[in-house]
Formats: structure tokens, sequence, C-alpha cells
């Protein structure tokens, strides 16, 4: 078979798609590649009962395909307009590197994880900035060779000094403005709170909806907010976790893409906690990260199918 493009050996164009769910849109997407002589990697198909909506995600070796990945999105589109309205998906090509920008604070165990899962090739991406509200982490990130930049965001709860309201509110706005500017000029196709510690602002959630990714040191929805652990803790429980989400304008209640627990018991005490649930943050996030690099997550509402 000839190809028109002979670089194409070990890429794959990953192919998302949903609508309401209805008979053949599986003969037809599978019909269209195998048409094209598209061979199929790896296939998954669902579909919700509560909402009636139908998911698959489709992975197809590149070099099996007679044109490139702008020939095939020209062309699947005909496929998603014939199958419903309604349809929403999307191809990309994994031969193109996804770029991520990571937002921190003075906590570093996710980032520390991140970087070392980055360096070793782990993550389908590169990281192309990192941008604290404190300065604590710049050292291991210029260690990495990565760009740090700072921004300093004025206390949430306001100044403890006693300042002007209005003033804390218009500099923590300004202070958004231009992490917003920092970060969208690097167009990344994830935005990850890797324990950034700031409730984001609606116009921010809505501009990077399914890209922001954050890591609650909680199993959400339980303790939501701020001091999981000492809310845990107060509770009594026997189990604690982590969950990694989609940003979203309503604090801690983004789409949810992993979770994990870790058993503990009545001799555990705050710091314990703290000091395992790290643990879970880190493995979460990443788990989370990664499969939103690999379009194995698909959102529909508030409710999120992962493709693992």
């Amino acid at each position: 078979m000839s190809r028109a493009h002979g670089d194409a050996a070990g890429r794959e164009y990953v192919i998302t798609f949903s609508c309401p769910d209805r008979t053949g849109i599986v003969a037809r997407i599978s019909g269209f590649l195998a048409d094209a002589g598209g061979w199929i990697t790896e296939a998954a198909y669902h579909t919700d009962t509560d909402t009636g909506w139908f998911f698959t995600r489709q992975v197809v070796r590149a070099d099996s395909l007679p044109f490139e990945v702008g020939e095939l999105r020209v062309r699947f589109a005909g496929v998603a307009d014939g199958l419903s309205d309604e349809a929403e998906w999307r191809v990309t090509d994994t031969a193109r590197p996804k770029r991520v920008v990571l937002l921190v604070t003075k906590e570093g165990h996710c980032l520390h994880d991140l970087l070392g899962r980055m360096a070793s090739n782990e993550l389908p991406a590169r990281i192309v900035s990192v941008i604290g509200n404190n300065e604590a982490l710049r050292g291991i990130v210029e260690a990495h060779g990565l760009p740090f930049s700072h921004i300093p965001f004025p206390p949430a709860g306001g100044d403890p000094a006693g300042g002007d309201p209005a003033d804390t509110a218009a500099r923590r706005a300004a202070a958004f403005d231009e992490l917003a500017g920092q970060v969208d000029a690097h167009e990344p196709h994830a935005v990850v709170l890797a324990r950034f510690m700031q409730v984001v602002p609606a116009k921010l959630c809505q501009a990077w909806a399914g890209r922001a990714i954050n890591i609650h040191h909680s199993f959400l929805p339980s303790f939501a907010g701020a001091r999981p652990y000492h809310q845990a803790h107060a509770r009594g429980v026997k189990l604690i976790g982590a969950t990694c989400h989609y940003v979203t304008p309503e604090l801690d209640a983004g789409p949810i893409i992993e979770q994990d627990v870790i058993r503990i018991d009545h001799g555990h005490g705050v710091a314990d906690m703290v000091r395992l649930g790290r643990d879970a943050e880190k493995l979460v996030l990443a788990r989370g990260l990664r499969w939103h690099l690999e379009d194995r997550v698909l959102v529909h509402g508030n409710k999120s199918i992962v493709f693992r």
C-alpha cells in the first residue's frame, strides 16, 4: 500500500467522539476507518444509560492511512455531522507533543513527582512553564532547566494589616489577569493546579474548561475546601484519599478524573494523614494528567468517562 507520508511509523491518531446514542454509530465509524485503510489499534465504547449518551475512543496507526491528520479531521467531520448535530469529537496526533503549564505554591510534593515523570518520559507532554504564587519552588524548577515565573497574590481573606478590601480585591484580580496572560501565551493542553491553593475565578474556569486540572487532598465530595485532613481527623474517618478533577466555577465540584484512598486508623494523627495523603495526591494527579493527555477522558455535563 502506498503512503502519503513516510515519517508516520510509530505515530497514532486518536479519535474521541460522543453523541446521543442510536443504532449504527460503531458501524459508521469503523466502516469509515476501514474504507480509508485505517488500522485500529485500540477501541473503547460506553453508553451512559442515565443520559442516553454514547462515547468512544479510537486509536489508529497513522501509517495505515493515505492522508495526514488534517485530512482525517476534514473527512471525519462529515461522519460526525451525519451521526448527530450534537456530536462532540476531536482528532489528535501523538507525534505532536502536548504542552503543560504547572501552577504551584509552597508545597512541592506534586511538583517533584511530575518533574520526575516528565524527565523520565513517563508523560506524553512537555512542561513549558511553572508559575508560582511563592518563590519557594523556583530552585527545583530551574534545576530541571524549566522557566519559573513568580506572580504574588494578596491573601484571599484580605490584608492581615487591615488594608482596604477593595484594593486587595483589585490586586488579586490583577494577579489573575497576569496569570491568565502567561498561561495563555503557551496555549497549553493542560493547566495543572499542583497544589496551587488559589480559588480560580469563574472567567478563567470557563476559559480553561476541560484543560484546568486540580488535585484535591480529599476524597470528594467529602471534606471540600481548606484543611480537609483536619476535617477528616475530627470526623474519625478510616479512609483518606485524593481526587483529581477538572476545575469549574463551583469549588472542588468539577468532573472527576481519578480518585484513590489509603486506609488509616485511630492511631494516625493529622501529621500522619497529611504524609500519607501526599502519596495519594501524587499518584492520583499523575494518573489523571496522563489520561487527560492521552485523550482518555470524555466529559458530558459534570460527569466524566475515562477509558483507561
